[in-house]
């Protein structure tokens, strides 16, 4: 089979496409938590506010629809983490307060239920637990 200049570039071309396109719709949805308000949510950082004490239960029951999404999608998700932590071996911790915790005021409890998620060197959630004595 002849192929000329014109050809070679028009079949890599739609090669680009396909690859392009198939690589789009390999992306993991974003997940939507019943009964949660993900702006209140986003905006009570340490949970000094009390908004995500409300939606405590639900994370506890719909937490792993956050397993094996990337650390950008947990941001968009949940936001910026109230805490990080690096661990060896390039993984990485992000917590989330759901009760007040000890910066926001003297009500709070020495240690606050969290959402910890921990990612994996590739950067995906591999574990996502609340965690109460830690």
């Amino acid at each position: 089979m002849n192929f000329n200049r014109s050809t070679s570039i028009r079949y890599k071309f739609a090669i680009s496409i396909i690859t392009i396109l198939l690589s789009a719709g390999c992306q993991p949805k974003i997940p939507e938590f019943t009964n949660v308000d993900m702006v209140q949510w986003k905006a009570d950082h340490m949970a000094c506010d009390g908004a995500r004490m409300t939606s405590k239960d639900v994370f506890t029951s719909q937490k792993d629809k956050l397993l094996a999404l990337s650390e950008s999608d947990i941001v968009s998700t949940l936001g910026i983490p109230d805490e990080q932590e690096l661990s060896k071996r390039n993984q990485k911790f992000y917590y989330y307060y759901l009760e007040p915790h000890g910066e926001c005021a003297t009500d709070s409890v020495a240690k606050p239920v969290r959402l910890a998620i921990r990612f994996n060197a590739v950067s995906l959630a591999k574990e996502v637990r609340i965690e109460k004595n830690y």
